[in-house]
């Protein structure tokens, strides 16, 4: 009997132990309503505001609004509005990517109002029904 909940123990401080790999991943609002997060290799950051925008920035067509900046090998912003197809610039005048706290981890997703992401090892990958986006440092796609 003891040695079973030894084991039982074991697998379970174990299992609590390991960081969450896959699923959904929930990050709170910043003091001015937006969410930010980066992939685990801090090379690409993004940042999402609701509809309305924040006290700090409206979207020109009042928003949801998602960007991401990938920083290397060039720095390169990509914006995903409320409508349309995904836009990618090169022209950043703030560029100030990727320090958050809040990590979207290799295997997981992320989504708030009508965007989805997905991290990977190969990079990130965001979309907004047939719209959307993928970053790495060999690929840029928008459409």
């Amino acid at each position: 009997m003891r040695k079973h909940q030894f084991i039982g123990a074991l697998g379970a401080l174990v299992f609590a132990a390991a960081p969450a790999l896959a699923g959904p991943q929930v990050f709170p609002p910043n003091g001015g309503g937006q969410i930010d997060f980066a992939t685990p290799s801090q090379n690409i950051g993004c940042i999402y505001t609701p509809q309305g925008g924040s006290g700090t920035y409206v979207p020109a067509d009042g928003g949801p609004e998602l960007q991401c900046d990938r920083v290397l090998p060039t720095y390169l912003r990509f914006t995903l509005s409320n409508s349309g197809a995904a836009s990618v610039s090169g022209d950043v005048a703030d560029a100030s990517c990727c320090g958050s706290a809040n990590i979207l981890q290799y295997g997981s997703t992320w989504s708030e109002g009508p965007y989805v992401c997905k991290s990977s090892s190969s990079g990130l990958t965001c979309t907004r029904g047939s719209h959307g986006f993928q970053i790495s440092k060999a690929v840029i796609e928008a459409h």
